[in-house]
C-alpha cells in the first residue's frame, strides 16, 4: 500500500521504519525540511516534503503530530486526497480527536499506539518499537467497517495487541495508567525541590537511585506533551487526580494515627494489585 504519515517525529519514524519492512511504500510529511531529508536518509519513509500535496497518492494516513494539531492538519490535508482514503490518528486522548474529525471525513478511524520513548524527533524514531505494546482502535458507530478492518491489518503486522473501545472509555483507561502518572511523577519531582535544607537537597540527589528514577520518569518527559493531556482530557484526568488525592490523604492519616496494621493491609493490597497491570 501507498501509507501516508504526517508529523516525522518518534512516533512517525518509527511507523514508517516498520511500514517500510513490511513491503508499504511510505510518504511522509513535516513542518521542516531538515526532518524530511534526515527521515529519507535514515530511511523511515521513502518520499518526503513540507507539502501535504505528497499525501494525495496515500491509501491510509497516520496522523503523528502533537494533539493540538491533529484537527488542523486533517482540515487542510482533506483538500488534498480522495475520498477512498482512510484517515487515522496516533493521538493519546480520543473522544475529542473523534468527534471533531468523524464529521469531517466519514474514514477517520481514531487510534492510539501505547509504545514511546523519553526522546522525540525523527532521530529518536526506532524499529520494531511497536513490538507487543497494546494498539487501541477507537471507531464510533459511523465508522465503516472496512477502514476499520484496513486499519486492523495493518497494526497486527507491527506486532501490536489490538484493543477496539469507545473513544470515552480509552479517555477515561489512559487517564489513569498514563496521564495519572506524569502529573503524581511531576509532583514528587517538584515536592522534593521545595526542600529547604540546601545540603539535605544535594544529599537526596546524590542518593536517588532505582526507586526514584521509576517513580520520576514520567514526571521529567516532554512538557509540551503533558500539558496537552491535561488540556484535552481534562475531565478524567482531573477525576483521577482527585480519587488519587483521596488516597493519597488515607496514607497521610493512617500514618497520622500510627495505625501500622491498616496500613500493611494496604501495602498487601497493592502489592497483590500490581500485577494487574504490569507483567514485571
Amino acid at each position: 500500500m501507498n501509507i501516508g504519515i504526517l508529523g516525522l517525529g518518534l512516533i512517525g519514524g518509527s511507523l514508517g521504519y516498520d511500514l517500510r519492512s513490511q513491503g508499504h511504500h511510505v510518504l511522509g510529511v513535516s513542518r521542516r525540511e531538515s526532518t524530511c531529508q534526515t527521515a529519507v536518509a535514515l530511511g523511515s519513509v521513502d518520499e518526503a516534503s513540507v507539502e501535504m500535496s505528497l499525501l494525495a497518492a496515500a491509501d491510509i494516513i497516520f496522523i503523528c503530530t502533537p494533539i493540538a494539531l491533529i484537527v488542523p492538519q486533517v482540515e487542510q490535508l482533506i483538500t488534498y486526497i480522495s475520498a477512498a482514503t482512510i484517515i487515522t490518528d496516533v493521538g493519546s486522548v480520543k473522544a475529542p480527536i473523534v468527534k471533531a474529525i468523524s464529521p469531517l471525513w466519514s474514514r477517520f478511524v481514531g487510534g492510539h499506539p501505547m509504545a514511546g520513548t523519553a526522546d522525540s524527533g525523527i532521530e529518536a524514531a526506532q524499529k520494531n518499537l511497536f513490538v507487543d505494546r497494546p494498539y487501541v482502535i477507537t471507531p464510533d458507530a459511523t465508522t465503516p467497517k472496512d477502514a476499520i478492518a484496513i486499519l486492523e491489518e495493518i497494526v497486527r503486522s507491527l506486532g501490536c495487541k489490538v484493543y477496539h473501545c469507545q473513544p470515552e472509555q480509552h479517555d477515561r483507561a489512559v487517564s489513569w495508567i498514563s496521564h495519572l502518572p506524569v502529573m503524581v511523577s511531576a509532583a514528587l519531582i517538584a515536592a522534593c525541590m521545595d526542600e529547604t535544607d540546601s545540603e539535605v537537597l544535594q544529599l537526596a540527589q546524590n542518593l536517588a537511585s532505582s526507586g526514584f528514577r521509576d517513580t520520576s520518569r514520567v514526571g521529567g518527559g516532554n512538557p509540551e506533551l503533558g500539558v496537552m493531556m491535561a488540556r484535552y482530557n481534562r475531565q478524567a484526568l482531573l477525576r483521577s487526580l482527585q480519587q488519587y488525592r483521596q488516597n493519597l490523604d488515607e496514607f497521610i492519616h493512617l500514618i497520622e494515627q500510627e495505625d501500622w496494621t491498616t496500613l500493611d493491609t494496604k501495602l498487601e493490597s497493592t502489592q497483590q494489585a500490581r500485577p494487574l497491570f504490569t507483567d514485571e
